[in-house]
């Protein structure tokens, strides 16, 4: 096992833990200095396979099931990655998806001689690492822990899985709660860390162009641009708010709801293309890159999130980042991270969420109060530097 950094200084650095944290600090070298800029190499849309930059460095695989997180931005797998490529390590994205079982994973690793690896979701790509002959590491998704754990033998592969891991993150501590609830011996390795967030709305957005392309007037006066951003999938819930909102729509034309994401589930995403035909004011937006959509964010008038399950949802911290005010669902994630009237808006079914809207737009006082302590939030409670010191002291405990 190789996965180590080449410069250790006298003061090593701690695991930033959460304010609600209770596990020990993480403890161990510090950081080396990143490698030389350029290495960066493409391994599969948006996600970063990285060579190695020194000799001493180890390499690391790093996958998940869907390379393209439900949002768009820096979370996810690309995020690990990124911040592990800075400390010197190779990081290779997978996505487990591909793979049916632990020995073709095993096959990798032996081929490609990895020295560690950290999978993100217990069950999707925790199991493909069971009986792993490298070390490593599990960051909880939150339909693993929210969902996964009511099938009896998913239960039993994550218990097995949680097993072996020599660390497992939680994104918060309700999520570390339930994991040791669940499973009490593991309770000491895992670490509450919350997600870091980091926005790069682009500069040349064309958001008219946007607009024509979802057909979407532009002529019209006053337009409240609603965003629902999401992976295209069931547990994801994308179409709770369309028949609700295409009432409203015909109603009020200004406001309109769109929503984007990557087409997870193939078979889903023709039912929401279906639901949405028929749906005026409903609008499935075509995919862009993710400093195109931190611009369009910040051109809407709220970011909406309508999931029945959230680990933490990026694009709620994204929202926020960027001044934009938030309507979510109203189930443990988004409660965890959207405090309702202070630094968001939570609904429990669709007619309140039309309501909520509707106090939103009528209230500007309200709305920018709101965006305000709701930036601050993110500031002091995300942010996208802690994150990167929490993984780079992490990845520690696989050598």
């Amino acid at each position: 096992m190789t996965v180590a950094p080449s410069q250790p200084r006298r003061d090593p650095p701690r695991f930033p833990a959460h304010p609600e944290e209770t596990s020990p600090p993480l403890r161990g070298a510090a950081r080396p200095d990143p490698p030389t800029r350029g290495t960066e190499r493409r391994h599969w849309p948006n996600a970063p396979s990285l060579r190695r930059s020194a000799p001493s460095h180890g390499r690391l695989d790093c996958r998940e099931r869907r390379l393209r997180r439900d949002g768009a931005g820096h979370g996810g797998p690309e995020a690990a990655g990124n911040h592990l490529h800075a400390a010197g390590h190779i990081c290779v994205l997978k996505d487990a998806f591909m793979y049916e079982s632990p020995t073709e994973i095993a096959n990798l690793i032996s081929t490609d001689k990895f020295d560690a690896a950290m999978a993100i979701h217990l069950y999707k790509g925790g199991r493909l690492l069971q009986g792993s002959r490298i070390p490593f590491g599990i960051i909880f998704g939150g339909t693993d822990v929210n969902e996964d754990i009511k099938c009896e033998e998913k239960h039993r592969i994550m218990g097995a899985v949680l097993g072996e891991a020599r660390f497992a993150v939680a994104f918060t501590m309700k999520m570390k709660e339930l994991a040791a609830a669940e499973w009490p011996d593991a309770k000491k390795k895992i670490y509450v860390q919350t997600q870091g967030i980091k926005t790069t709305p682009s500069e040349t957005f064309d958001w008219y162009r946007f607009l024509q392309n979802a057909e979407i007037s532009t002529d019209t006066g006053g337009l409240h641009m609603f965003l629902l951003i999401c992976g295209l999938r069931r547990v994801k819930d994308p179409l709770y708010l369309v028949d609700v909102f295409s009432d409203w729509h015909r109603k009020d034309p200004s406001v309109h709801l769109g929503i984007i994401g990557p087409a997870v589930d193939p078979f889903f995403t023709s039912e929401v293309k279906e639901k949405v035909k028929r749906a005026p004011g409903v609008h499935l937006l075509q995919e862009v890159p993710q400093d195109d959509l931190h611009a369009a964010m910040k051109r809407c008038f709220a970011v909406v999130n309508s999931s029945i399950s959230e680990g933490m949802s990026a694009a709620i911290l994204e929202a926020m980042d960027l001044d934009i005010p938030v309507l979510a669902r109203n189930i443990p994630g988004n409660a965890a991270i959207v405090k309702h009237k202070e630094t968001g808006l939570l609904f429990s079914n669709p007619q309140e969420f039309v309501v909520l809207s509707q106090s939103l737009m009528n209230d500007p006082i309200m709305e920018r109060e709101i965006v305000t302590r709701a930036k601050d939030y993110v500031k002091k409670h995300h942010s996208w530097e802690g994150e990167r010191t929490a993984y780079q002291n992490l990845v520690l405990r696989l050598q």
